[in-house]
C-alpha cells in the first residue's frame, strides 16, 4: 500500500492518513526572535514534534525543553535522561569525528530544563541551524510516568564547522498529567525557525 501526504514539504503537512495512525497537525508555531516557544499538550497518546531550522540568536546556545503540570505557570517536572552524539567536522578531522556518551546533558532526578542536544553547542553562523524531532509518550496519564525520544542534528558552534547527531531520551517522573511543554534557548531567543507538534492515537 502506497500512502501519499497532503503537502510534500513536512513544515505544511496538515494531516497524515489514517492508515499511519491518524497522525494529525494541532499546532505550529514560527520563531521570530522567540524567548520561548509553548504548546498545550491533551489526551493523546503520542506527541511528535519536527523541529525546522532552529536557529539561535547568540554563539553557543543549547536548545532546551520542560514540561508543566499546571497550564504553563511552572515547568519543573522532574526528569531523568541520557543523551549520546556522532560528532563529525566538515574538514574530516578525525581527531573530532567520533560517537560520545554526554553525562554533562543528563538529568538525574532534576527539575531543570532538558538539552536536547550533546557536547558542544549551537553555532549562530547565517546558515548554521538545527532540525529534528521530539517523541512524547501518554502525556495525559494519571498513573504512569512519561516517556521522551528525541534525535537532532545541527552544526556546532566555536572552534570549526562540524554535525552531530544526538540522541536524547528520559522520562518525566510524575504521574500528573502533563499540560504543556516549551522550548527554548539556555542563553539568548530562539532566533528563527518553526516547531511543528502532530499527535498521534
Amino acid at each position: 500500500m502506497i500512502t501519499k501526504l497532503n503537502n510534500k514539504a513536512v513544515a505544511n503537512v496538515t494531516s497524515i492518513p489514517v492508515a499511519l495512525g491518524d497522525m494529525v497537525l494541532v499546532s505550529s508555531a514560527t520563531a521570530s526572535s522567540s524567548a520561548s516557544i509553548e504548546f498545550s499538550l491533551g489526551n493523546y497518546k503520542e506527541y511528535k514534534f519536527f523541529f525546522v531550522n532552529i536557529h539561535p540568536s547568540v554563539d553557543s546556545a543549547i536548545f532546551e525543553m520542560n514540561f508543566s503540570t499546571d497550564n504553563g505557570s511552572n515547568y519543573n517536572v522532574t526528569k531523568t535522561s541520557t543523551s549520546f552524539g556522532a560528532r563529525n567536522r566538515e574538514d574530516g578531522n578525525n581527531a573530532y569525528a567520533d560517537l560520545s556518551y554526554d553525562s554533562g546533558r543528563d538529568l538525574a532526578q532534576s527539575t531543570s530544563n532538558q538539552a536536547l542536544i550533546s557536547r558542544n553547542e549551537m553555532g549562530f553562523s547565517n546558515d548554521d541551524n538545527l532540525c529534528g524531532s521530539l517523541n512524547l509518550f501518554n502525556a495525559s496519564s494519571n498513573i504512569f510516568v512519561k516517556h521522551f525520544i528525541a534525535n537532532t542534528s545541527f552544526v556546532v558552534a566555536s572552534y570549526a564547522p562540524a554535525n552531530i547527531n544526538n540522541f536524547t531520551a528520559g522520562y518525566a517522573n510524575t504521574t500528573s498529567a502533563l499540560t504543556n511543554i516549551k522550548f527554548q534557548m539556555s542563553s539568548g531567543n530562539i532566533d528563527a525557525g518553526k516547531i511543528l507538534m502532530f499527535g498521534i492515537n
